[in-house]
């Protein structure tokens, strides 16, 4: 995940890099006012944001693959805490019987 999050902020930069000479040399608009590094800003969202969706899938599913394994395990030792929870439950309710 940290891998992925890397890569996506790079591609961001690079964009960043891109907009901001465009900007520089004339070729794209400077934003209204004091508003220049906020338009720069925005136009890289915009244009990172596809760029990312495409370039970084197989990263993005090996990301996802990591999580669910996760959120497997964590269920599986929940079932198993609540399996030995119960087992002493009943235990605990048949010795007072």
């Amino acid at each position: 995940m940290f891998r992925y999050t890397l890569m996506r902020l790079g591609i961001f930069v690079g964009c960043f890099l891109v907009v901001w000479g465009l900007v520089a040399t004339g070729i794209v608009p400077r934003g209204l006012g004091g508003s220049n590094y906020l338009w720069i800003i925005l136009l890289s969202l915009v244009i990172s944001a596809p760029l990312s969706f495409v370039l970084l899938r197989k990263e993005r599913d090996r990301a996802s693959e990591k999580i669910v394994a996760r959120v497997d395990r964590a269920k599986a030792n929940m079932e198993a805490s609540r399996t030995m929870e119960d087992e002493a439950d009943d235990a605990a309710r048949a010795n007072r019987a």
